[in-house]
């Protein structure tokens, strides 16, 4: 998800009435400060920040996760784990095992 499209998120969540003036004013002030992310900088620091995403899920999330952390769009992700059940049977239970071990992302503002 884009800087523009994490503000825009933000700017609902604050129109909802989910985030306060003050949180929305402390969570944009983060977004715009970070560092631009570059996929594969520090590929174990990539691994600690996997977390199953809300935003981009069809099942559970993990495909959406793994995209955002790789860099690698989660359709991919998506046809890899079916290819994976298709031809080797594992990728079924990768998928779960992900699903189960991998943390869901937080929720900005709680």
């Amino acid at each position: 998800m884009s800087v523009a499209e994490e503000i825009k998120r933000l700017h609902e969540l604050h129109q909802a009435g989910a985030l306060s003036d003050a949180e929305f004013a402390a969570a944009k002030a983060r977004l715009l400060d970070a560092e631009p992310y570059r996929p594969g900088d520090n590929i174990g620091a990539d691994i600690t920040r996997l977390r199953r995403s809300r935003s981009d899920r069809w099942l559970g999330g993990v495909c959406g996760g793994l995209g955002r952390v790789s860099g690698i769009e989660p359709w991919i992700w998506r046809l890899l784990f079916v290819m994976f059940v298709l031809t080797f049977g594992f990728g079924l239970a990768i998928y779960i095992l992900l699903w189960i071990f991998v943390p869901d992302e937080e929720l900005i503002g709680k």
